[in-house]
């Protein structure tokens, strides 16, 4: 007899593209199909199946203080007895703006959105917008979500021009979309040069995380905004992943580098689905209903959301020890991991920075895009069912960040470290009866 979750995905198959609402909840990358989930406490999910899995995907970065943390609940009950919706001004918009500012002080301005997805989107209309030019600079291997702009992957060099790498992708689109290499400022300076007065924006992860986790070598941040200055391009971060995670501030924060632009994703609304884009004030000045870019969104503000949010930036800005806390046990695990790796003589590189980070099967370093795919995927895609097995609940893919909440302790942490072992021992069986 089949189990619930095979059940539930061959009726969602019938009915739902690939039977699931974002690419990233399939198994294409490991097979077999996703597990269908059906609560989640603190740091433990629960399959419909009554399964129980040690979390490290937390809804890809926002519950940092654990799924349905109380305050949160709580927030999101009293705001739906008064409407879940009102599609005009609320005071919480006006609260949140201010708490944003308070712990990114770079953001002068902010507009609240629905995805990170519309928050890039919106940001480099914006950037165009701003400075009058049309193309783009983005990393390979760097992912802001599914707008047109940034589905386009990288020809046979930094200097050429991008190709659509998703049909219903214009050539247009293609043509103002610009590829350099994550962590080497040469091929930005190339594109810089080769497009003098093209280029509206630069935006890039700070902290890659949509290749796994890659962080910016030193200097290359700093590089970026001494770069932009010099040719009047404007700096966007994404930090749909590393904002408010990696420090109060993000990235900037952690880094000292100020962007011109920021964007967030789900982290804004404590996981319930929202985004937002803001920055300095010049640039966010060309908004409207002040200036001419238009964006809109019916939703955008949703109260459940900037309830939630309120409620998580709230505790993260009064109790700072959180972060001090998610690196004491990130870094605790990490040690753990490369304990076993060296047990077992498994190649391997571990990124990380904060309570993110990735495991890689490979000897090299990873620093880019192409560094990241010498990672051995058929290793991993063992490794990952292994661990599904062992009640441990990893992205399903080799080039996704793990994610860590206040809410792993040092027991669950121990077991993960465990089921490691164990897992790996049966892989290395794997692979050698292959």
């Amino acid at each position: 007899m089949l189990e619930t979750s095979e059940k539930l995905f061959k009726r969602a198959q019938q009915f739902i593209p690939g039977g699931v609402n974002s690419p990233a909840r399939a198994f294409n990358s490991v097979g077999g199909s996703p597990v269908f989930l059906e609560k989640a406490k603190g740091s433990i999910l629960t399959d419909v199946d009554g399964k129980e899995y040690i979390d490290y995907v937390g809804s890809w970065g926002p519950m940092i203080m654990g799924h349905a943390w109380e305050p949160v609940i709580s927030a999101v009950q009293e705001t739906a007895a008064k409407s879940t919706s009102f599609g005009a001004p609320t005071e919480i918009e006006v609260k949140m703006a201010e708490l944003v500012k308070e712990m990114v002080p770079s953001v002068d301005k902010i507009r609240m959105v629905n995805s990170g997805t519309e928050a890039c989107m919106s940001a480099i209309r914006v950037a165009r917008g701003y400075t009058g030019r049309d193309k783009v600079i983005k990393f390979e291997g760097n992912y802001h979500g599914h707008g047109d702009s940034f589905l386009i992957k990288a020809g046979s060099g930094p200097l050429t021009l991008g190709s659509p790498s998703s049909p219903g992708v214009t050539k247009g689109t293609a043509e103002d979309t610009l590829n350099a290499d994550f962590n080497d400022l040469n091929s930005v300076k190339k594109l810089l040069n080769k497009y003098e007065g093209e280029v509206a924006a630069i935006i890039l992860e700070p902290v890659a995380g949509n290749m796994g986790c890659i962080p910016p070598r030193k200097g290359f941040l700093q590089g970026l905004r001494e770069l932009c200055d010099a040719h009047d391009t404007v700096l966007i971060f994404d930090e749909v992943m590393t904002g408010f995670r990696v420090a109060q501030g993000g990235a900037q924060e952690r880094y000292g580098v100020t962007a011109d632009m920021v964007t967030y994703g789900k982290i804004i609304g404590a996981g319930l689905p929202v985004g937002a884009f803001g920055g300095k004030q010049e640039v966010m000045s060309v908004v409207s209903p002040d200036g001419p870019v238009y964006q809109a969104g019916t939703l955008s503000g949703n109260p459940l959301a900037m309830a939630a949010g309120y409620m998580l930036l709230s505790e993260l800005k009064k109790h700072p020890k959180h972060y001090d806390d998610l690196e004491k046990k990130a870094a605790y695990l990490q040690t753990g991991l490369i304990e076993v790796m060296n047990k077992y003589e498994v190649p391997h590189h571990i990124n990380r920075v904060g309570s993110m980070g990735s495991v890689f099967f490979t000897d090299n370093e990873v620093t880019d895009f192409n560094s990241a795919n010498t990672t051995d995927q058929e290793f991993f895609k063992i490794f990952f069912h292994q661990m599904l097995e062992r009640g441990v609940y990893l992205p399903p893919s080799p080039f996704e960040s793990w994610f860590l909440a206040t809410t792993h302790s040092q027991d669950l942490l121990d077991k993960t470290v465990e089921a490691t072992d164990s897992a790996i021992n049966v892989v290395l069986k794997k692979m050698g009866d292959a």
